[in-house]
């Protein structure tokens, strides 16, 4: 494939999927493919709250957590161009699927049940997974959520031989089919 200069981002890429799909190690590899900003929206609301995602949980609730995240996807995705790691959750607000649409791209990485629980099993970093039955509960919220994330613009399936830089590739080609987002290659 040749190209006809540098590589461009022209919008932010927004990773949206379920927790434990690679939405911030792809991110980050991708940013770097690019030479764009990687950035994270739990990040940033831990930054702001001086708080872990999951502290804020306890002591907040998860409709408190929702309301500051929305806040901060939109603050990032007006302030700068990048790639964006969004929480699990993020996309399943309709305001943040339509905010996304209008200011970036949404890219959904698809992970199977299993390759999932591979990588979420043991983490106490879950909250959401904090439950009698973990397994049962990440099946659920992967049920429910994945006829969401099919909403999003692109997706690129993800799979357990994949390594983080094969995944970037796969997303890279993808934003490469949309001239509105990736100009060059």
């Amino acid at each position: 494939m040749s190209r006809s200069g540098p590589l461009k981002l022209k919008k932010t890429v927004v990773l949206v999927g379920m927790m434990g799909s690679g939405k911030t190690a792809v991110g980050k590899a991708l940013a770097a493919r690019l030479g764009v900003p990687f950035l994270d929206s739990d990040c940033e609301i831990e930054k702001a709250a001086n708080m872990t995602i999951a502290e804020i949980f306890q002591r907040d609730g998860e409709a408190f957590f929702r309301s500051r995240e929305s806040e901060v996807i939109r603050r990032l995705l007006e302030t700068q161009v990048g790639i964006l790691s969004t929480g699990g959750g993020a996309f399943l607000a309709e305001a943040n699927r339509r905010l996304v649409s209008e200011k970036g791209v949404s890219v959904w990485l698809d992970a199977d049940l299993g390759l999932l629980w591979s990588r979420v099993k043991g983490k106490s970093t879950r909250p959401l997974l904090r439950t009698a039955h973990p397994y049962q509960t990440l099946r659920e919220i992967y049920e429910a959520r994945v006829p969401i994330y099919a909403q999003a613009d692109l997706a690129v399936r993800a799979d357990p031989k994949f390594s983080i830089d094969d995944m970037a590739g796969r997303v890279q080609a993808a934003l490469a089919t949309r001239s509105d987002v990736l100009e060059g290659g």
